[in-house]
């Protein structure tokens, strides 16, 4: 199948998990109503962004993956014919939580997940406080309707992520994303902010070749306003679709066999010196 038809659910969050439960199984039916194939939801869906703040009380928020709001959603995603991609917050043993997404293929088998690599520690992004870095590796998930890769929000950043998880076969690398700005900060910083956000996650798709398909959060939570503007970008990092800054569900048709013609035309793989790449393996190279 070529021509496959995304989903994103940009959304504010609940501070009881249920209820966001709730409210994403009937978000997800909505998108599978508009013709929704393979549906990602936001980061840590279940919950607030709670790492606003170092607070061990927020540990109760986790639960194991597989588990039963993944349980839940291979339910709905076999019976819609959907595939979904869910984060949230994982408790792996006593003592170890990460920030995961699970996937989910359409005939609502649990694929696997992927553990969040890249952990910031940041005003209002206090996350290593809650997570231990993933070490399961990048990830692709062979769906139903796609070969997809998943990071997750600060991964995003790193060209080197998006490299490896495209050279797994990935055509569809997802970016669920809780990203805004702080109550001090102006908006000329905001779109200053949002703009190096999107270019940097654009990049990703010219650089390989494949699609981008980022999902934000929207709304106020604890002094940060999420910023939605959720989108889809294509091979050669043409904005295909975009949310605003209101709760939305973004529907976006792609077509994979546009990938095969750009990586010809721009044949960024065949021409990487991978004989001299061996110093990405360090942290830096003047002392």
């Amino acid at each position: 199948m070529a021509t496959v038809q995304l989903g994103l659910i940009q959304t504010s969050g609940f501070v009881e998990p249920q209820k966001n439960v709730e409210n994403h199984l009937k978000l997800i039916r909505e998108a599978a109503a508009k013709g929704a194939q393979i549906i990602c939801l936001q980061e840590m869906f279940t919950t607030i962004y709670f790492c606003h703040e170092e607070n061990e009380d927020y540990f109760t928020f986790a639960e194991s993956i597989p588990g039963s709001t993944s349980e839940k959603m291979q339910e709905i995603a076999k019976e819609l014919g959907v595939v979904l991609i869910v984060p949230y917050f994982e408790k792996r043993v006593p003592g170890i939580y990460h920030n995961t997404a699970a996937v989910i293929d359409a005939d609502g088998s649990y694929l696997g997940k992927y553990r969040k690599m890249h952990i910031p520690d940041d005003p209002g992004f206090y996350e290593k406080f809650y997570f231990t870095p993933g070490d399961n590796g990048f990830k692709v998930f062979k769906t139903k309707y796609a070969i997809i890769g998943v990071l997750i929000c600060w991964d995003q950043w790193f060209p080197e992520a998006a490299r490896l998880t495209a050279m797994k076969g990935a055509e569809i690398l997802f970016y669920p994303t809780a990203i805004g700005t702080l109550e001090h900060e102006s908006e000329k910083e905001k779109q200053t902010f949002r703009d190096a956000w999107q270019t940097i996650q654009r990049s990703h798709s010219v650089a390989n070749g494949c699609y981008v398909a980022s999902v934000n959060r929207v709304g106020v939570e604890n002094g940060t306003k999420f910023w939605g503007h959720s989108f889809v970008s294509a091979p050669f990092g043409e904005i295909i679709a975009q949310a605003g800054e209101s709760e939305e569900i973004l529907i976006s048709e792609i077509d994979l066999a546009k990938m095969d013609n750009q990586r010809r035309m721009w044949p960024f793989f065949r021409d990487r010196r991978i004989d001299a790449f061996s110093d990405l393996t360090k942290r830096y190279l003047v002392d």
